[in-house]
């Protein structure tokens, strides 16, 4: 018998988490609590719910409960079941013990009810304990899932941008999968910090104003996101269950960029760790080297106040000393290095006349030799079809056992290594002179303006001419090294013969200026052998 003597509080508990999915909502636990109440007349001074999990101590409304009945205002607690109270030692505790204070009376639930007597107050304890163990449990097995996800190469947690959860495959076996709608715009985002001619920022704002890319959520890539993307290994197939375990798994998903293309982006944004925003923009970091520590260059800002009220702003460039905190390079300042940068620029100038003459001649050139790349591509495509022939016959061999399996392994081999030879070089042939053309025009182009466009540009214009000037960009001694000549076409060599050209032309009143230089330019056999 019930003691309708007694006050109550009824009880409803919830959370979004594993152990409550198949549990009552509040609502529902309330009714059912009230229908109890009002079907043994018991006196119910307040209800009392909420969404929380009980696997920790910590619940304001259950502490504001167990206060309540400590200062008498009630004797009893009706509750859908046990775990609804407690699944941690602590809240558990503290429930028996104000039985052992005699505050509280009875816990009542719709299967039994608790008094406050040995056997019943063990039972108690034993049931919640029961909820612990199973959420322990629950926990552990929860983890040993997900690392048997790892194992197989599944990554397991939500997908990142450019990725989806795929949701038709099996429970535990959801791994990665294209977002086509957004994979091929990440990607992209990551070649454009790999040319190094844009910042982040410069590449989010080209994604959020001109490609109109958005999150899944509809809303624009944010500022810390960009760094977030940019950071994260899982682009480049590989992720560390848990973070900062040390713990490293091969992904079975479609990878964004390689492993080295991620190395790269690091030291780019020129941190180890994971990369902020910067509150400082300056033109020139992440793109070169110590020339003694092979470190990168870093940037530091000091700005000096003087007391008539002058203030001074100094920009240097200096090693980080990563690779040898010993090192002995000073440091640069931003207007020596960017006389030096206008320096290698001016090695390279060409003039507007000799840009248009190089690119007409070039293409002249290639329609004369088209005729030669016709009847090689012929060739090559009657060596392929040869070659498919007797793949073909090979195949037919086998099928009449007019061979053997290992003489027939042999002999394909051989053939699929041909076909795929072949294969190369005709591709080869029909691209190699378009993209020769573009890669020449992209190089004289460069050349004709890149020294107008650094002096007169903004810093981001600046960087992104810097970062094509050419290869290995070291700093070493205070001076700027370039290796000018790792290109399609050597630009110093040519720039120098057309200005000791135009240093010799003398132009002649009323002839077309352009005609005459376009035949010292097709007699000069250094510029023709170029």
């Amino acid at each position: 018998m019930l003691n309708n003597n007694l006050k109550y509080f009824i009880y409803a508990r919830k959370s979004s988490e594993a152990e409550d999915r198949q549990v009552l909502s509040i609502d529902s636990q309330n009714k059912e609590m009230s229908d109890l109440a009002e079907k043994t007349g018991l006196k119910i001074i307040e209800k009392k719910s909420e969404a929380y999990s009980a696997k920790a101590p910590g619940r304001k409304i259950y502490n504001e409960l167990l206060d309540e009945i400590e200062q008498g205002k009630a004797q009893g607690i009706i509750v859908w079941n046990p775990d609804r109270l407690s699944r941690n030692s602590v809240d558990t505790g503290r429930l028996i013990y104000l039985f052992d204070l005699g505050k509280l009376q009875e816990v009542v639930t719709p299967s039994q009810v608790f008094r406050n007597t040995p056997n019943d107050k063990f039972l108690l304890n034993l049931l919640c304990s029961q909820a612990k163990l199973d959420n322990d449990n629950k926990s552990i097995n929860v983890k040993r899932g997900l690392r048997a996800k790892c194992e197989r190469g599944i990554y397991p947690a939500p997908a990142p941008t450019g990725y989806l959860n795929d949701k038709y495959a099996e429970r535990g076996n959801k791994t990665l999968v294209v977002d086509t709608e957004r994979f091929d715009l990440v990607k992209k985002m990551f070649n454009l910090v790999l040319t190094q001619r844009l910042t982040p920022i410069q590449v989010l704002r080209i994604a959020n104003n001109k490609w109109n890319f958005r999150m899944k959520t509809g809303k624009k890539m944010a500022r810390n996101s960009i760094y977030h993307i940019l950071s994260n290994p899982v682009y480049a197939g590989i992720f560390e269950y848990p973070v900062k375990s040390g713990n490293w798994y091969k992904g079975i998903h479609k990878a964004m960029v390689t492993t080295e293309e991620f190395d790269m982006i690091q030291a780019i944004l020129g941190t180890k760790g994971k990369p902020r925003p910067k509150t400082h923009v300056f033109a020139f970091t992440g793109l070169m080297r110590c020339g003694e520590c092979n470190a990168m260059i870093t940037c530091e800002e000091k700005i000096k106040k003087q007391l008539n009220g002058n203030i001074h702003r100094y920009v240097y460039y200096r090693c980080t000393k990563r690779m040898n905190s010993d090192c002995s390079q000073g440091y640069v300042r931003e207007k020596d290095l960017e006389t030096m940068i206008l320096e290698k620029l001016n090695s390279i100038e060409i003039p507007s006349d000799f840009h248009e003459w190089a690119l007409k001649w070039l293409r002249n050139q290639n329609l004369i030799e088209s005729e030669d790349r016709t009847k090689i591509l012929k060739m090559q495509q009657k060596n392929y079809n040869e070659c498919l022939s007797k793949l073909d016959g090979l195949i037919d061999m086998r099928a009449g056992k007019e061979i053997s399996e290992e003489e027939y392994l042999t002999k394909k081999a051989k053939l699929v290594k041909e076909k795929q030879r072949l294969e190369e070089l005709l591709a080869d042939t029909q691209n190699r002179t378009d993209k020769w053309l573009i890669k020449a025009d992209e190089g004289f182009t460069f050349a004709r303006d890149a020294k107008h466009e650094f002096e007169n540009g903004d810093l981001y214009k600046k960087r992104e001419i810097f970062a094509n000037l050419g290869s290995k960009l070291i700093i070493k001694d205070r001076k700027l090294h370039v290796d000018l000549k790792n290109s399609l076409i050597p630009m110093p060599e040519i720039a120098k013969e057309v200005k000791s050209i135009h240093e010799r032309f003398e132009p002649i009143k009323n002839i077309d200026r352009s005609l005459q230089l376009g035949q010292l330019y097709s007699q000069n056999p250094s510029l023709l052998g170029s």
